[in-house]
């Protein structure tokens, strides 16, 4: 069915490169491809050109489709964490029309946060770029999207003169917001138990009463009770306590008098749970980080104050030597107030705004009004300075909102709703699942890849494939668009290399094997694990493993030279020496030219879709994934030693091992054609 006439998806109106595609037209799945949409788009160019800065064995590269019918649990399309109205972080791409999120609008004197609602969500794909900032940070936008510097609103990119002349991002600009977005906490047992024992300690009541009946007898009265005005936290900390087996009961505690608020509570006089109760909230003699962060969410949740400043008061000395040193722990700065005449004193955050968000997305409290940040002025903090601007040479999904200031807060800076909403608007194309169900096919590759290669336009450079999205995907079946380039390819000599984790690709194996006999060809499967449980779990729309590891031998047997990457090995579910050996012996005996790991790495957005499916399937693995990535990426010290590991395998079984960026190209080849004086640039 054709779009409307007006559908178009274009860059911004004074952009030299004009419309992405000349045309958008719907396709409705059927059959296998039943509950899918493919946007057929005529592409202006097909060759992207990777940037110089990047460490890839590759400078070029094709992508005929964008979105992926794999559904693999860990390459879902990654979002931006936006700051909502109630203080709490939520991906770009699942915002919804209405959701209330943090603004900024000039009030007096100063630019201030406030609630604002979110008046429309789209999609669209878009050449991208990466900002990165001074704190080490990085930003992913189009060129066209602005932010909020010392020095007004900026674009992305832009010229000092002709005609994309226009206010850009310069190393010289600050970006201003709330500062660094920090990495909250997972809700795993240490969580949970600083949480018990931060909000009990601080709230709660717990005793052991020894009483005499009568005639002498002796019972004891146990008891545990939590009395809060909040809701929240009184409902988190019961949750909480029925996974640790302390089952409670929910009463009226005090009913609102005047000014007063009603109070409600939970307890237990059972001798077992009150007993549990006294065990879970026991002080660590080596705190871990997530309990850390419970602990102090449970006693701000319980003893805390968001006015100028956070609060924490109790008139513990333990209790308050526990607070100043978890803060410090997690990187605070913090002063002990002296104690007013009754005796309770408080513990006061240094460091302004930023360091209140820091705090409050950092440790997670429960109470929606100790954590918003509506009314407060910017004041210049939270600026970050700008240290590059580079293109990622990938035209990837990107996400945007309208909302009633026309800002919001992404990724900790200020963010203008983009101005060219209203063409995004039209394709009605949403995130998350969208990137499994609604495949961009650009129906005109092979045409526009045989003009891009015509003599005087290419030297011949070597052309990745599979980069970005799986070129052998179940859709390749239905448009045949990777054969065709595989076929031009061929017919010019061009050397290529091509990454999927599909067999359609011994579709093409007679066409790949010519491919190979004229210039440098390099297929590569990834066969993450060979285990079957994992495999349903994890890559739900990929070709069983065993039959991937068959195509990596046919290949080799035809002459097209054919490796391996295990990946991604996931921590816990793939990772264990018999899994990683399996899969290395079947690779060696298909006769895989190169194999080589690569550890699963929790892109932001990527790790919350990864996380969260994790929590669901596998809840007893979160504490391990919680200290083996603080950031994206494993530390080095395990990447290496997964390296090392998986070599040895390959050398005792008589196979050959390969960096991953070997297994990934081959080293590029050059033609004797000279290169064209005007280079392709980035495009879809």
């Amino acid at each position: 069915m054709s779009a409307p006439p007006d559908l178009r998806w274009r860059l911004a109106d004074d952009d030299p490169q004009g419309t992405l595609f000349d045309e958008v037209e719907r396709h409705v799945g059927r059959g296998e491809f039943r509950g899918m949409e493919f946007l057929h788009v005529r592409a202006r160019r097909i060759i992207n050109e990777v940037p110089k800065t990047s460490a890839v064995p590759f400078r070029y590269t094709i992508n005929a489709y964008r979105g992926c019918s794999h559904a693999c649990v860990y390459c879902i399309s990654g979002d931006t964490p936006v700051l909502l109205a109630e203080g709490r972080l939520r991906p770009i791409a699942d915002l919804r029309v209405g959701d209330l999120v943090v603004g900024t609008d000039r009030v007096g004197r100063y630019r201030r946060y406030v609630a604002t609602p979110v008046l429309a969500h789209w999609s669209t794909v878009k050449p991208a770029f990466r900002v990165t900032l001074e704190d080490g940070a990085t930003l992913v936008a189009s060129g066209d999207h602005r932010f909020l510097t010392e020095r007004g609103w900026k674009h992305v990119t832009g010229t000092g003169w002709g005609a994309d002349c226009r206010p850009h991002l310069t190393a010289n600009n600050a970006l201003l917001g709330i500062g660094p977005v920090p990495r909250g906490p997972i809700a795993s047992s240490p969580y949970q138990r600083g949480y018990l024992c931060g909000i009990q300690r601080g709230d709660g009541s717990l005793a052991h009463r020894a009483y005499h009946r009568r005639g002498g007898a002796a019972w004891v009265h146990h008891a545990f009770r939590l009395a809060l005005v909040d809701l929240e936290p009184l409902t988190r900390a019961r949750s909480y306590l029925q996974t640790a087996s302390v089952p409670t009961t929910e009463f009226p505690f005090a009913a609102a008098t005047g000014n007063r608020q009603a109070i409600r509570a939970i307890g237990t006089q059972a001798r077992a749970p009150v007993e549990r109760m006294e065990s879970l909230i026991e002080w660590p003699s080596e705190p871990c980080e997530e309990w850390t962060k419970g602990f102090l969410a449970g006693i701000y949740d319980a003893e805390g104050h968001l006015g100028g400043v956070i609060r924490i008061s109790n008139e513990d000395p333990e209790i308050m030597a526990q607070v100043s040193g978890a803060l410090a722990r997690l990187g605070f700065r913090s002063v002990c107030e002296r104690p007013k005449p009754n005796g309770v004193g408080a513990i006061r955050l240094l460091g302004g705004l930023p360091e209140i968000v820091r705090f409050i997305l950092t440790v997670d409290p429960a109470t929606t009004r100790k954590r918003t940040i509506t009314g407060r002025a910017m004041k210049g903090t939270g600026a970050r300075r700008v240290v590059s601007v580079e293109p990622l040479g990938l035209d990837l999904p990107m996400y945007d909102i309208t909302t009633g200031t026309g800002d919001f807060i992404a990724n900790g800076v200020v963010s203008h709703n983009c101005f060219a909403r209203p063409t995004h608007e039209y394709l009605g194309m949403d995130a998350g699942e969208d990137f499994e169900r609604r495949i961009v096919v650009k129906v005109n590759a092979v045409e526009r890849l045989r003009a891009e290669l015509a003599p005087g336009r290419w030297a011949g450079d070597h052309i990745a494939m599979g980069t970005n999205t799986d070129p052998y995907q179940r859709c390749e079946g239905k448009y045949r668009l990777t054969r065709g380039i595989v076929g031009v390819l061929t017919e010019a000599a061009n050397p290529f290399s091509i990454l999927t984790k599909s067999t359609l690709v011994l579709s093409d194996l007679e066409l790949l094997a010519e491919a190979a006999r004229r210039t440098q060809v390099a297929v590569n499967l990834s066969i993450g694990t060979l285990d079957e449980e994992v495999w349903r779990a994890t890559e739900p729309g990929t070709p069983h493993p065993m039959k991937r590891v068959e195509a990596v031998a046919r290949l080799n047997e035809a002459g097209v030279p054919s490796g391996v990457l295990v990946a991604p090995v996931l921590p816990g579910l793939s990772d264990r020496p018999e899994q990683l050996e399996a899969v290395v012996k079947a690779c060696v005996e298909a006769g895989a030219r190169s194999i080589s790991p690569i550890l699963l790495h929790l892109r932001p957005g990527v790790r919350e879709q990864y996380l969260g499916w994790l929590a669901g399937a596998r809840p007893e693995l979160m504490d391990e994934h919680a200290h083996l990535y603080p950031r994206a990426y494993a530390p080095k010290a395990t990447q290496n030693e997964l390296s090392r590991l998986v070599a040895g395998m390959v050398a005792r079984h008589g196979g050959r091992s390969a960096s991953a960026g070997e297994a990934r190209a081959v080293e590029p080849s050059r033609r004797s054609r000279p290169r064209p004086a005007r280079q392709l640039h980035l495009g879809l």
